[in-house]
């Protein structure tokens, strides 16, 4: 009895060491770390310097990756309506965001325009144009043979915007069929940045930021829609993509869309 006893003792010992033992595994182990949230930015390709800027400072204040996808509004739309995952959408127009509201695509209420711009006609650094716009105004005759760079009127809202003033001001079908169709805005700026044609139409903050091409002249505001930048939450955006947008309606970073050219649109 006393024999059993012991082995039982010794046997419950040893149990006890093997339990500490693992107890002190655990404790010693590292906690499991969370990892970071992650939200997927879709926005106009003229934003593509100012909203690179803010997804940084975000993500250093927050811990929350950003990742930027920047090309035409029109093309970014089509790829949320087919599934791609984004979590927040920044458009050149409200056409497109309108696109996807009425396929419940995005949450309306998150809704609101962020930003503004300005349409410039830009020229080679080197170019001796001088050109006044206005009604009628000679664009072909300034072309000189040459095409005009423009983001493709049909989709990109560069070009529709670009499209509604040379159309008030009476020179759309002159001009027509001499234009360069851009994929977007940042691709109408290189051809001209290169010298590849002489003269474009970019928003004023994409001219701002090439020194290659410098500002001819601005096109009357009262000549097109009022350029805004609408932003939204998609419907599937995740929790972190709110505050992120949020940010984007405050005053720093208002203040860094100001230092890139851009007017103030948001609402606190």
């Amino acid at each position: 009895m006393w024999v059993w006893r012991a082995g039982r003792a010794i046997a419950m010992g040893r149990a006890a060491i093997v339990s500490f033992a693992a107890a002190g595994l655990l404790a010693g182990a590292p906690a499991a770390v969370a990892a970071p949230a992650t939200i997927t930015v879709f926005a106009a390709a003229s934003l593509t310097d100012a909203l690179q800027r803010l997804a940084t400072q975000f993500s250093r204040s927050t811990g929350t990756v950003v990742r930027t996808s920047f090309a035409a509004s029109s093309a970014l739309a089509r790829q949320i309506e087919s599934g791609a995952p984004a979590d927040v959408f920044v458009s050149a127009d409200t056409g497109w965001m309108d696109y996807l509201q009425a396929r419940g695509l995005i949450r309306a209420a998150s809704r609101s325009d962020l930003v503004g711009n300005r349409l410039v006609l830009i020229a080679p650094r080197k170019s001796p144009l001088v050109l006044r716009i206005g009604a009628h105004f000679p664009l072909l005759r300034a072309l000189d043979g040459g095409r005009l760079a423009v983001a493709d009127p049909d989709a990109v809202p560069a070009g529709r915007y670009a499209r509604a003033s040379l159309s008030a001001l009476g020179v759309w079908s002159a001009v027509e069929p001499h234009l360069v169709r851009a994929d977007d805005v940042r691709a109408a700026l290189e051809y001209v940045a290169r010298g590849e044609v002489p003269l474009g139409i970019v928003y004023a903050t994409d001219a701002a930021i090439d020194p290659a091409v410098r500002v001819v002249g601005a096109f009357p505001e009262t000549s097109h829609p009022p350029i805004v930048y609408p932003a939204a939450l998609t419907r599937s955006a995740r929790p972190a993509a709110e505050r992120f947008l949020a940010f984007l309606k405050g005053p720093d970073a208002q203040t860094v869309f100001a230092h890139y050219g851009f007017s103030p649109k948001a609402r606190p």
